[in-house]
């Protein structure tokens, strides 16, 4: 957990670059801030947030990861809310792979079964990137939203 705060931790401005697998023309994308902060003595890291922009509209989010030492993985709890949808979930297991924060997770869109992960790259003290790539196909991954945060 304390790789992950260390990384993580913090107040941030974000800015959506990608949704739906498309670029958005600047300014257009969703904008906001991020409070995470390690909470319950150092068990998860809770991250909280706004946005809003022109493409995608006004989103809200609770996110709370945690090690699970039985499994020796993160788990991930999130709760999401739009203008026309709201709800939490258990979503996926999560593992570095080097300097990359891997969450990984299936959902059912279009009908079909989807893998997914969450990448957070591109980590300085400052800065990251988190991108959500949904598989097109023999494991091919695509970025499907893409997010900049930088430190406040």
């Amino acid at each position: 957990m304390a790789r992950l705060a260390k990384v993580l931790a913090g107040d941030w401005n974000t800015v959506e670059i990608v949704q739906h697998g498309q670029p958005v023309a600047e300014g257009a994308g969703r904008r906001g801030t991020t409070q995470v902060r390690l909470t319950g003595g150092g068990t998860a890291l809770v991250s909280e947030g706004h946005s809003v922009g022109t493409v995608g509209g006004d989103l809200r989010w609770f996110i709370t990861i945690w090690w699970d030492s039985n499994a020796k993985t993160y788990r991930f709890l999130t709760c999401f809310k739009t203008s026309a949808d709201a709800g939490c979930e258990l979503r996926g297991t999560a593992h570095w792979e080097g300097e990359t924060f891997v969450n990984d997770y299936e959902e059912v869109i279009d009908g079909k079964r989807t893998r997914i992960q969450d990448l957070w790259t591109d980590i300085t003290p400052n800065s990251h990137k988190l991108t959500e790539a949904h598989d097109t196909g023999n494991g091919v991954m695509k970025p499907y939203v893409v997010s900049r945060s930088t430190r406040q």
